[in-house]
């Protein structure tokens, strides 16, 4: 995943940490029973650069897993900067604890699978197929294995930005993780920081042991893909995409605001997350904002340069942008075209936009027909519907939920919209903005993001 904060800064700590295991003043103290299966396979170093709310700097540093953790031999002399070491999110004990109770079976389970598989006939070179006994053995292996790591993700829980402590069950959205989650240096750093109230300014890893085909020690490495890149997003409460000194690129979640709403229970949204991460960002770092129910790529500045050169490229029409959305219905022809469409607020039924061809603002949406599809429910009901590429040429309120919805358009709303179509208990409104494109404020470099839908 794309590192969510600056490196450079933890990534000179991370180096040191690096000199000072070699030397001697830093060393791995073992935690666990050493693998014979993990010896000499090296470890990841994380370090992050944080200022408390008193505006202290404060160093963290980690390692990855739960076998080993960074120890300083002899301390270092005063300093304005506290180093802190942070150790597992939960302890070793307790992971053993949790594995035990299926612990015995699976390793009988494990000899009795090899033996009937050493037994099976060699033809032509390969084993014979499994017996239906081998078949069922496997079967309630992999069913104790899995009850086991539920046991022990159920003991993971995490201080995220929101100031919130979240189970990992939770995060994954109750499916099970893979082995190891939770154990990375980045979800550790932060789960450190967001409960003691820090402010991230920077945070990096490197690897640390023998090179292999995969790390090479001292090199930059940004939090893994497989496990951290489906926990961060939720510590952090933003899916970043990409991240400068200028700009916040974020793929906005459907169901949140883009900005914040009237009254306290509509503060929640992207850019009071954001303002929560870089504390150092300007007041009002949007430039444009999806609708609640519309998920996809935003573009933020952290900067009032930033935030100049962008609205200029909003309002000149520089900026491009690519929708996906399933409409609830087929239509097959034609298969491109353009429509200009005219629409006002509803004042009698605000936020409702209505046709209104002599009062309204003229709406210019380009698009596609990409397919039939079959759409299931929440309900698991299964229908018929279409995917359609919309790009819009103007920036209208719910123009391309109209574009869909209105008889002047396609006359078949877009699935889940609550305004223009119906929307059942679960469902989202199936509207993706999957492409921008921009000129970077500062470096005048052109830059494209592409996130795919999840439906």
């Amino acid at each position: 995943m794309f590192p969510p904060f600056p490196q450079s800064q933890a990534f000179k700590l991370c180096l040191q940490m690096v000199d000072e295991l070699d030397c001697g003043n830093l060393v791995l103290e073992q935690l666990t029973e050493p693998s014979s299966e993990r010896s000499g396979q090296g470890i990841m170093l994380g370090a992050a650069v944080c200022r408390t709310k008193d505006g202290k700097k404060v160093f963290l540093k980690t390692c990855s897993g739960i076998s080993k953790e960074l120890k300083r031999v002899c301390e270092e002399k005063d300093s304005e900067e506290q180093e802190i070491f942070i150790p597992p999110v939960v302890d070793s004990l307790q992971i053993s604890s949790a594995l035990s109770k299926n612990d015995k079976e699976i390793h009988w389970l494990t000899e009795k699978i090899t033996f009937l598989k050493q037994n099976r006939k060699l033809l032509n070179g390969k084993y014979q197929n499994q017996t239906q006994e081998e078949k069922d053995l496997c079967k309630k292996r992999i069913e104790l294995c899995n009850e086991s790591l539920e046991r022990v993700y159920n003991l993971y829980e995490f201080w995220c930005a929101d100031g919130k402590k979240h189970s990992l069950k939770e995060m994954c959205k109750g499916k099970l993780p893979p082995t190891g989650t939770g154990d990375c240096c980045a979800p550790k750093l932060l789960n450190y920081a967001f409960k003691h109230n820090m402010a991230v300014l920077s945070m990096a890893e490197t690897f640390y042991g023998a090179q292999n085909t995969k790390k090479e020690q001292g090199k930059l490495y940004s939090p893994c893909d497989e496990r951290c890149g489906l926990i961060l997003p939720f510590m952090l409460g933003l899916n970043i995409l990409y991240q400068d000194s200028s700009i916040v690129v974020v793929n906005k979640q459907s169901g949140l605001l883009s900005v914040p709403g009237r009254g306290p229970l509509k503060q929640d949204c992207i850019v009071n997350r954001l303002k929560r991460l870089f504390p150092d960002c300007i007041e009002q770092p949007s430039v444009h904002r999806l609708d609640m129910e519309t998920s996809g790529l935003m573009v933020l500045a952290l900067t009032a340069e930033a935030h100049r050169e962008l609205n200029r490229q909003f309002e000149n029409r520089i900026v491009q942008k690519e929708y996906v959305a399933l409409i609830d219905g087929v239509k097959t022809e034609p298969k491109t075209g353009t429509m200009e469409l005219y629409f006002r607020v509803d004042i009698d039924n605000r936020p409702h936009q209505i046709w209104d061809r002599e009062n309204g603002k003229n709406a210019v949406t380009e698009w596609k027909l990409l397919g039939e599809e079959t759409y299931i429910d929440p309900e698991g009901k299964k229908k018929k519907c279409t995917r359609v590429r919309f790009i819009p040429h103007t920036g209208r309120t719910h123009q391309l939920r109209l574009a869909a919805s209105d008889p002047h358009g396609f006359g078949i709303p877009i699935i889940g919209d609550t305004l223009y179509g119906t929307c059942k208990p679960g469902e989202r409104l199936m509207l993706h903005a999957k492409k921008l494109s921009f000129i970077h404020p500062v470096t005048q470099e052109p830059m494209s993001f592409t996130c795919e839908s999840d439906f």
